[in-house]
């Protein structure tokens, strides 16, 4: 199943960007899909993550308050959109796809991601 990120770029502190995952090959919308973002010299972790049935949600709550994650089923797409961005927001960003029991679980646990997309970089500086 390919997903496709992109809509990362450099952006000056303070300004908003939005990301965009598109996935093709599904049959249905019962998977979830999450983005997850690697900074540099850290390992990824999940960002926000989405049921595509019901449009369920999990944030990391670091994040919760600056980040929304949206679904277009019409157009199989994804968004993320981080506003007031940070420089520690700097990363590459990654969606993927799988089929949690538990939603939190795609945004916790990385093994239950079947599917990954390349990465989309963030640059923000201040």
């Amino acid at each position: 199943v390919p997903l496709q990120a992109c809509g990362g770029g450099w952006v000056q502190a303070g300004r908003s960007l939005r990301l965009s995952c598109t996935a093709s090959g599904f049959t249905s919308d019962d998977h979830a899909i999450g983005w997850y973002r690697r900074a540099p010299g850290k390992d990824r972790q999940g960002v926000a993550v989405i049921n595509m049935r019901d449009g369920a949600t999990e944030y990391l709550h670091t994040v919760k308050d600056r980040i929304t994650i949206s679904r277009d089923n019409a157009k199989n797409t994804v968004y993320l959109l981080i506003n007031n961005l940070k420089p520690e927001d700097t990363a590459e960003y990654y969606c993927g796809a799988g089929w949690p029991k538990v939603l939190v679980l795609l945004l916790l646990r990385l093994q239950t991601v079947n599917y990954w997309g390349q990465g989309t970089l963030v640059t923000v500086s201040s």
